[in-house]
Formats: structure tokens, sequence, C-alpha cells
């Protein structure tokens, strides 16, 4: 494995994700921005944001694996929530714990999540962008 994840003494530890990553691959892969669309392109989950952030973290997975990488891969993730506030956290980490058991990880490399006022149609209220690292 490419990525090692660490919570260093002196940073506090996060439940829902690690402060630190530490990659020793060779082959980057660089995932775009994945909303809530399936297969087909339509929307999943129009208004529900934990629905959503479930279908952006399999988007990422499946983006992922048409590159022979996995969630045990990824160096780091960057989320974008319309109209974030703490309030949302339940929900979203309701969405990521949905997602993981359906791809039997926990995807939990150091992420940033950034409130935004809009995403690309007005129904989308995540994005979730992957970079991972490969051997």
């Amino acid at each position: 494995m490419a990525i090692t994840l660490v919570n260093p003494s002196g940073l506090p530890e996060v439940d829902a994700y690690r402060q630190v990553s530490i990659a020793t691959g060779s082959k980057l892969v660089f995932i775009a921005g994945q909303v809530a669309w399936n297969a087909q392109g339509v929307t999943v989950g129009h208004g529900d944001l934990a629905a959503q952030v479930e279908q952006c973290y399999l988007n990422v997975g499946t983006a992922l694996a048409g590159a022979g990488a996995s969630f045990e891969d990824v160096a780091k993730l960057t989320v974008y929530v319309v109209d974030w506030t703490p309030d949302k956290l339940p929900v979203f980490m309701e969405g990521v714990a949905r997602a993981a058991a359906k791809l039997g990880v926990a995807p939990v490399p150091p992420g940033t999540l950034l409130g935004v006022a809009a995403l690309d149609v007005p129904e989308h209220l995540v994005e979730v962008e992957a970079t991972a690292v490969v051997d």
C-alpha cells in the first residue's frame, strides 16, 4: 500500500479522518470532483445531503477503481458542501458511513471540507474530489 494514514501526537485526533497522509507510491491519481450523479447522469437524492454524500463517495470509489486504485490509496479528499453549517455534520457523516459500508472501507484520509455558495447545477449539494498514490 502506498499510503500510510497517521494522527501525530501533538495534533488533535479527529474521528472522521487522519491528520497526515504519507505517500510512497509512484503513480499519482487525481479524481475530478464527483457529484451525486448515477451512471446515467441522473442526480441521486434531490434535497437529501446524506444520500448525495453517499453517491459522491461511491462515484469516487468507481473512479479510483478505473485507475487501478481504491480508497486505501487516497492521500487527500476535498469536499465542497453548499451552504455548509456545522449542524449538517451528522447528516454528512451518515452519508460517509453508508458509502463506507457499501465500499467496505473507512474513507479517512486527510480531508478539507469547504462551504460553497453553489455547485455546477442547483440540485447538487456536495462534491468530492480525491488525490491517490498507487505503487
